[in-house]
């Protein structure tokens, strides 16, 4: 999608630097950036007064087995 923004002259020149480096579009750029402020914003889930960490790709959640045998490794 296209559209017209109103970018400072650092945002734009850091925006095209980090484009450069990367070997991807100035939009490109800007969309990540975006995804990765929006996601931080977002309110933790809270389980008994307790803020989750989020899943992570690709990793197992721990269980109270795993837990109970990572404590009993600990000198």
């Amino acid at each position: 999608m296209q559209t017209t923004l109103d970018l400072e002259d650092d945002i734009l020149s850091a925006v095209e630097e980090l484009a450069q480096q990367q070997g991807i579009s100035p939009g490109k750029v800007l969309s990540d950036l975006a995804r990765q402020a929006l996601a931080q914003r977002q309110k933790p889930t809270v389980r008994n007064g307790l803020p989750l960490f989020p899943v992570q790709p690709g990793v197992r959640a721990a269980n109270l087995d795993v837990v109970n045998r990572l404590r009993d490794e600990v000198p």
